[in-house]
């Protein structure tokens, strides 16, 4: 029989809405798999919402009330949730944000910047000054950390499996000083070199054609459909139709097979780290 896990309410507000759901779940004396019934949804997302795990949608939410005649209580809730969960995410990031803790494979390809879940502080830092030049201190400072916050899935050894592709002027066009952009490349090495992900470089010639400036991020899950999501600086789109992802993942594959073998691409950035850290190499 599982051990039941306990529920910290005073780690945050999903966590104190989430021990909620169960209290009054167990008041009813009903099972994850009795309260599913009458929704579209799963035990495995109730039993994530009441850990604090996943925010609780609006009809699910809907949902629980009026199983509990709870006059609306969860309903209320979920836009205090979704805040909580979001932090200093833009609004369109933050589903995506909170999926890709889930994500069995994530397969990203830029054209244009290095990738968030990759940024060290200093590139963080200027990324997020050019785009919010009217921010203050503590908006910037709130948006770095959340984006580096994002790497901590990075700590689990084996979920998920990260696969990047990167064109060939990212390593060679800093936006940042020579020796924190050897400090960001050494950053993206050593995570190829602890076999935390896979990194390839698309050459210069390479037939990027129409997804050059289209940044991709593809996400697989164990138990949920694919989801596509792409980006501009100030907006942001997520797609799971299965057709239009499934092309999108074609596109990606072709990108895939003119890249770079990843230990050739492990050896340009080690190459362009090296110069740009004796000089060699200016932005």
């Amino acid at each position: 029989m599982a051990t039941r896990k306990e529920i910290d309410g005073s780690a945050g507000v999903p966590q104190f809405y989430g021990k909620e759901l169960r209290y009054q779940r167990e008041k009813a004396g009903m099972t994850l798999e009795k309260l599913s019934e009458g929704s579209f949804y799963g035990i495995t997302l109730l039993s994530e919402i009441e850990h604090g795990n996943r925010s609780i949608p609006l009809d699910l939410a809907q949902h629980a009330d009026r199983v509990f005649g709870t006059d609306g209580y969860f309903a209320r809730s979920c836009e205090d949730v979704r805040k909580a969960r979001r932090g200093a995410h833009s609004s369109y990031f933050a589903a995506v944000a909170e999926a890709e803790k889930r994500a069995r494979t994530i397969s990203e390809w830029s054209g244009t910047l290095i990738p968030g879940l990759l940024q060290t502080r200093s590139y963080a830092d200027a990324v997020v000054r050019s785009a919010h030049s009217l921010d203050t201190q503590e908006e910037v400072e709130a948006k770095i950390a959340t984006r580096l916050q994002r790497a901590q899935l990075f700590d689990n050894p084996r979920k998920p499996e990260y696969w990047v592709i990167l064109h060939e002027s990212l390593v060679h066009h800093s936006i940042i000083p020579p020796a924190e952009m050897a400090e960001q490349l050494d950053h993206i090495a050593a995570l190829v070199q602890h076999s935390r992900i896979v990194v390839q470089v698309l050459p210069w010639n390479g037939p990027t054609r129409a997804l050059s400036e289209l940044p991709l991020f593809l996400m697989d899950f164990d138990d949920e459909p694919s989801l596509l999501y792409t980006e501009g600086p100030y907006h942001g789109q997520t797609i799971d139709d299965p057709a239009i992802v499934g092309r999108y993942r074609k596109a990606y594959d072709r990108l895939r097979a003119a890249a770079l073998p990843p230990e050739v691409s492990l050896a340009l950035i080690e190459k362009a780290a090296e110069e740009y850290r004796n000089g060699r190499r200016r932005p």
